[in-house]
């Protein structure tokens, strides 16, 4: 195929839309504007970086994260493949060793023939067929042409990543492996337990702590999936002790009970050797994060080799702003990842890979992709391109978007199972009359 489509953003959405229009036939030139243009957010120039936790989420099929991973594996997504042969262990989780994960999309990227690799920063549309791809951090000149592309104004929130500690520097005689109930996955998780003195004076530390952005934040300004941890804490003095910090199903070796309130860590890569503090996004500043963050029982000499920071993301109204595949009235260009408002890892993945079925759609006069609205994907879309959807917020796969059962279980694990059940079954007869777009009729890789 002699057309070339451009894809802005190197990140999870652009990098699995790449490897899929190449595995189609399709010339791709990749742009990614790191490490030449550093993001707020971003550490390294490396491809698919992970800026937030390492955590891609449930993979229990009944889950609706779990079928979202399903419907990726049907569909013959790239980078699942690549989180699963970078995990590090974490229950029920997909957790990956983020280094190792953008080693291995880089090196698929590499590999392929079709794909060009430009290290440059875009600042307007590309002509022709192309994907935006570049995250809600995408340079302030290209956003503002997407904002005249689409005729809508610039709608934005803040987002919040947790700090990363040295696992060589955190109290053992404290610290203790467990994962909850002692279920899937044993040791797991590190926890530091908390008695309720510890976490009183934990509390006033940290809601008295100076932040990087001073001001009090109203709920609409924040992702919900990522409030920094002290924002949920000024909801309630024991808002954490029933949210990130809930000790249900740990028990403390030391004491043989359960703790008042417990901090959880989870590996961020195979060798163990960095954890990160699960719940912990943070907008303090990073002394108040050393101050702070050390009164964690077993954490009082813990060396940070990430501080947590907190950015603006930006997303468009995507229901008032782009088609049903996301892509811009009377133009060739479609955008896919966060920027879409479509929110979380896998969920990037997805919009990748969706974008390039679209994309190459276009390319060969086909149908557009409609995926069936019983699926976690199919249900995301449907509300992200619904101009019925109002107040638009990112939002991530949840089966509250997903069409309700006509005579459903009455219980609620019952019913998620028959939710996840009706969407693979959906999704294996839609793939099947696609063939223009899966010759296989869609297949695990």
């Amino acid at each position: 195929m002699g057309q070339v489509v451009s894809v802005v953003g190197g990140g999870l959405a652009g990098c699995e839309c790449a490897l899929q229009l190449a595995r189609r036939g399709v010339a791709v030139r990749l742009y990614e504007q790191r490490p030449g243009h550093p993001s707020p957010a971003h550490h390294t120039g490396a491809l698919a970086e992970l800026v937030c936790s390492n955590s891609l989420k449930s993979t229990k099929p009944e889950t609706a994260a779990g079928l979202l991973k399903d419907e990726l594996d049907l569909m013959g997504c790239s980078l699942l493949a690549c989180a699963r042969s970078s995990a590090v262990p974490a229950g029920g989780a997909l957790a990956v060793d983020r280094d190792s994960f953008s080693a291995e999309v880089g090196r698929l990227v590499g590999e392929e023939p079709l794909i060009e690799l430009v290290r440059e920063r875009v600042t307007r549309i590309p002509e022709g067929p192309c994907v935006i791809a570049a995250g809600p951090l995408c340079a302030d000149e290209l956003f503002d042409a997407i904002s005249g592309a689409v005729g809508g104004s610039r709608m934005s929130f803040f987002d919040a990543a947790a700090p990363i500690v040295d696992a060589d520097t955190l109290d053992r005689d404290v610290v203790f492996e467990q994962s909850r109930y002692g279920g899937e996955g044993g040791g797991d998780y590190l926890n530091c337990p908390m008695g309720r003195e510890e976490y009183d004076a934990f509390m006033e530390a940290l809601l008295g702590a100076e932040r990087v952005v001073a001001r009090e934040f109203e709920q609409a300004d924040l992702f919900c999936a990522c409030q920094p941890v002290e924002e949920v804490g000024r909801t309630g003095h024991d808002s954490l002790r029933f949210g990130a910090m809930k000790p249900v199903g740990l028990m403390d070796p030391r004491t043989g009970r359960r703790p008042w309130a417990a901090v959880q860590l989870r590996a961020e890569n195979a060798a163990r050797s960095a954890y990160n503090l699960v719940g912990f996004q943070t907008n303090l500043t990073w002394p108040e994060q050393r101050r702070v963050f050390r009164m964690i029982p077993g954490l009082g000499g813990a060396e940070f080799l990430r501080y947590g920071v907190m950015h603006r993301n930006s997303f468009v109204d995507a229901p008032h702003a782009l088609d049903a595949t996301f892509k811009i009235p009377g133009t060739q260009a479609r955008l896919a990842g966060q920027i879409t408002g479509t929110e979380g890892y896998v969920e990037a993945i997805a919009s990748g890979l969706l974008a390039a079925l679209n994309t190459y759609a276009d390319l060969v006069g086909a149908e557009p992709v409609a995926l069936p609205a019983t699926g976690a994907l199919g249900s995301l879309v449907a509300y992200a391109t619904d101009p019925q959807t109002r107040d638009y917020q990112p939002m991530h796969v949840n089966y509250g978007l997903v069409s309700p059962l006509a005579d459903p279980p009455r219980g609620k694990a019952e019913k998620r199972a028959a939710l996840a059940a009706r969407a693979r079954e959906d999704l294996r007869r839609y793939l099947a009359t696609r063939r223009d777009l899966f010759p296989d009729g869609g297949a695990r890789p």
